[in-house]
């Protein structure tokens, strides 16, 4: 649990010190502190002093005792009357000479906070009171009372922006004034890279100081070495970063040092894009020869292949949309799933049980919408069906004050919710997200985790008591539930259940994807407020500071929706064998191309896979044979394994006796180079297709070429032949659908191919592939695209610009679900044959010209004449195999 776990790791770093920047207000910043004597009654019997140390902040002076039992005491700036150090001349001074270094804050208002150190809504103390603090260090005094004086002119300002322009640049020239401790680098052998001035972010606050990278660490030291002096990460230790947008700016840099943890290690905002740009990339750099960068599309294809579970692709998907624990305003967001909080029993097997995931919290109850709809058909420019979002920083500590109880103080001005307005029971809370006039909100990634802590107040907190008189406690959890833990548990087995799986891209597309924005989103009843998106407002053209200031804090405090991370829809998960599938053989775009009888990758035994790809590394070299002049174009095996027919580009059929380890036959049709060569069943009929435009059938009982066709205007680059019917490419930009009687060839009759289809293309075809139920065609160009085609219709299903230069090789996978294609750029793409979305890129170091794949493993031959074995989900190569001298 991200937000949980970080907070007790920072409880058990800082566990004896009771402040924590939380105690300053929103965008605040703590500049410095001082060890101090709060003096109380000055002058009387019972005057005493109180030890801790002063805090001066951006917006207010804090006090905290060393004493715990003792309130914190916070004086806003803005509530001040006066500050000053009387001098020791006057007669009305207070202090003494040995009292010297004494500051007197004269202020209407003072907040007391962790009063015998309890988490509680903060005291409020109103009138006028004279506070006495003492520095240890008198010598300090002026330059205090001096920094006090500046901000507090700041907090008088009128306007928020000016307040704004004015502490930052205090902030700036404090930051121009300091570097970076060279002293703190790890070893003397560092190398400096660079070095600039940023703010770490953590939930609610951010902490300014100085970045620094050497070729070993990355280090940020904080202005105010708080809460520690240098916050250092070893580059090797780092496994991802990305680029953050943070308070609208791409400005935000986080780094994680774990593959899977949404809880990142460091998020840094910097002052300009040049500064964050240039450490990502000395990061990037020193990273990426050991670490794989995953994109959305790469965890589809691992979530799609069920590689990964449901619960870890939404947490890949909302940190690769700029979701971050360390940002409130962009949480994590996971949906609602469960729709039943009455019955004693949850039945996962009933549709009925679950929330309809097409839809958005918003569009769930059709009187409400019915509302909304019209409100949003009469407003003006700019339009929006929602006024609130469904993740916001106080939806996220709704859900949990209870262990988060001081993120909800920071947020609120130092005080909790109603009691009836807090997370009392999860039934209400879905009741009220279904029929409340203004909430939309969807859940957080703790109700599908393991711990349950957020779900009991077991700080016992005083979160106030409902009308009626009851007490705010524990949640009220559904009858179904028979504890916390409980209710974890079947919130993640609903999570990972086969309903869910089978509907989870609608949701997506709604979040993340294609239904995000524009007219999509207005046909899923998917829109809220324009300052929501990313793009919305452009902060660098606002010119009013105080507009910005207004602005910023708006949204930050509204919500912000994910990076649009898909543009197109979002595929299905592929389910086994046993869930329902489209039976019809007229296949389109929405329909599954899998054939109902056909036999699924995901459906073989594991000893089936083993034998079938586990054990593809352990190939090598047996025998070599140079049968050819020039290079090979195809090769076809007799079912019996004993003959081995090639073609090849010095335009000869030759037959190869695995059992003698003779070449048997060699023919050769014309003077032109010949492209492929196929065995029909049977073993009776090989067909070589040519550059002479024409195709070729030799029998191999009679030794004799049996028939031509000639059905291409320029070379025939691949053929395939399924079910009595022959496919053929060629550079004539067709691929054409031919029905063939192969025992009608032996007398020699040319009548005997039925053209049953023509797919026309812009440019050369060079290769094709059918899916096993032959309703599916993938033809791959000279220019780089992949179209997919439904055979029985002869119509384009999906047209992608995939490659840049040739594709050399594509193949469906056995499941018919994705395409695989090789091309003359280096590059292996997966396309998700349901939707035509590209899912998945892997670059290798040559252009691999030909492959075999099982959905997952792929065996290719390079260019080089190597064969290599990949793992297509990590987009590594797991074994180097020797093999040609030249092309493969």
């Amino acid at each position: 649990m991200a937000f949980i776990r970080k907070r007790r790791q920072e409880r058990e770093l800082y566990s004896k010190e009771r402040f924590s920047l939380l105690l300053l207000n929103l965008e605040e910043y703590y500049f410095e502190q001082h060890r101090a004597s709060h003096i109380i009654n000055k002058g009387c019997r019972d005057e005493r002093k109180i030890r801790g140390s002063l805090k001066i902040c951006s917006k207010s002076i804090i006090f905290e005792p060393d004493e715990n039992l003792q309130p914190i005491i916070k004086i806003p700036l803005r509530d001040c009357i006066s500050i000053k150090a009387p001098e020791d001349n006057e007669a009305s001074n207070p202090f003494l000479r040995e009292t010297s270094g004494g500051i007197s804050v004269v202020c209407n208002q003072v907040f007391l906070i962790k009063e015998r150190n309890v988490i509680a809504p903060y005291k409020t103390v109103r009138g006028k009171t004279e506070h006495l603090f003492q520095l240890d260090v008198a010598g300090k005094l002026g330059d205090v009372v001096q920094t006090l004086h500046q901000l507090y002119r700041a907090s008088c300002l009128d306007k928020m922006g000016d307040q704004a322009a004015m502490i930052t640049a205090i902030l700036q020239s404090r930051l121009a004034r300091t570097s970076f401790d060279k002293n703190r680098f790890q070893s003397i052998s560092e190398t400096l890279r660079m070095e600039c001035k940023a703010e770490m972010v953590t939930p609610l606050v951010t902490n300014p100081g100085h970045v620094c990278v050497t070729d070993a660490n990355l280090y940020f030291q904080p202005l105010n070495g708080y809460p520690k002096p240098v916050v250092q990460i070893t580059l090797q230790n780092v496994r991802r970063i990305y680029k953050r947008r943070h308070g609208l700016m791409p400005l935000g840099l986080e780094v994680f040092c774990t593959e899977n943890d949404i809880c990142s290690d460091i998020y840094l905002k910097f002052y300009n894009c040049q500064d964050r740009d240039e450490l990502y990339y000395l990061i990037a750099t020193y990273i990426e020869n050991h670490i794989t960068e995953h994109t959305a599309e790469s965890y589809m294809l691992q979530w799609q292949r069920g590689h990964i579970s449901n619960y870890q692709y939404l947490l890949h998907l909302n940190n690769l949309a700029d979701r971050s624990c360390n940002d409130l305003s962009q949480y994590p967001v996971f949906p609602w799933i469960i729709a039943d909080y009455s019955s004693a029993e949850l039945d996962l097997t009933k549709p009925e049980t679950f929330r309809d995931l097409s839809k958005p919290i918003g569009a769930l109850n059709k009187e409400r919408l019915e509302r909304l709809l019209t409100r949003y058909e009469e407003m003006a420019e700019p339009k929006f069906m929602y006024g609130s979002h469904y993740s916001s920083p106080g939806y996220v500590l709704f859900y949990l004050v209870r262990v988060a109880p001081e993120y909800m103080l920071c947020l609120q001005n130092g005080k909790f919710d109603h009691a009836d307005r807090m997370f009392n029971s999860v039934a209400e809370t879905w009741k009220n997200c279904l029929d409340g006039a203004t909430d939309f909100k969807e859940l957080i990634p703790e109700f599908y985790e393991n711990d349950s802590s957020f779900l009991v107040n077991s700080l016992k907190l005083d979160l106030g008591k409902r009308q009626g008189g009851k007490t705010v406690e524990d949640v009220e959890l559904p009858p179904w539930a028979s504890g916390p833990d409980d209710f974890l548990r079947k919130s993640q087995e609903a999570l990972e259940s086969q309903y869910v799986s089978e509907h989870l891209h609608e949701w997506i597309d709604l979040v993340f994807g294609c239904k995000q924005k524009g007219s999509k989103a207005v046909m899923a009843c998917n829109v809220f407020h324009p300052l929501t998106y990313e793009g919305g407002v452009d902060l660098n053209s606002i010119m009013d500071p105080n507009e910005k200031v207004a602005l910023l804090t708006q949204i930050l405090e509204f919500g912000q929706t994910p990076k649009q991370l898909f543009t197109t829809p979002h595929p299905q998960r592929i389910m086994p064998k046993s869930s329902s599938r489209t039976s019809s053989r007229s296949v389109s775009i929405s329909e599954s191309p899998v054939s109902p009888n056909e036999e699924s990758f995901e459906d073989l035994t594991e000893e089936s896979i083993t034998l079938a790809w586990n054990n593809i590394s352990k190939l090598k070299q047996d025998e070599q044979y140079k049968i050819h002049k020039e290079a090979i174009t195809g090769i076809a095996v007799t079912c019996n394994g004993s003959s081995v027919f090639t073609t090849s580009q010095d335009s000869t059929l030759k037959m190869f006796s695995k059992e003698s380890k003779t070449l048997q036959r060699s023919v050769s049709f014309s003077n032109m180079a010949l492209s492929s060569c196929i065995i029909l069943p049977g073993d009776t009929t090989v067909i070589s297709s040519s550059w002479d435009n024409n195709i070729y059938f030799y029998s191999i009982a009679f030794g004799r070429r049996q028939d031509i066709l000639m059905g291409h205007d320029d070379a025939v680059s691949k053929i395939c032949w399924r079910d009595g019917c022959l496919y053929s490419a060629s550079w004539d930009s067709t691929v054409k659908v031919w029905k063939c009687v192969p025992g009608e060839t032996l007398s020699n009759k040319r009548n005997c191919f039925e053209l049953l289809a023509e797919l026309e293309h812009d440019v050369s075809v060079n290769t094709i592939d059918l899916t096993a139920s032959n309703t599916i065609l993938a033809s791959g160009t000279k220019e780089g695209t992949i179209s997919v085609w439904d055979v029985t219709t002869a119509t384009v299903l999906h047209q992608l610009p995939c490659h840049s230069g040739t594709v050399f090789d594509a193949a469906f996978s056995h499941d018919s679900r994705h395409l695989l294609s090789a091309g003359e750029d280096c590059c292996f793409k997966v396309i998700d044959v349901q939707t035509g979305m590209l899912i998945s890129s892997v670059t290798a170091d040559e252009p691999q010209r030909c492959f075999r794949w099982d959905g997952n493993t792929v065996l290719s031959g390079s260019q080089s004449g190597e064969l290599l074995t990949w793992d297509l989900l990590s987009g590594k190569v797991t074994e180097r195999i020797k093999g040609h001298a030249g092309n493969t």
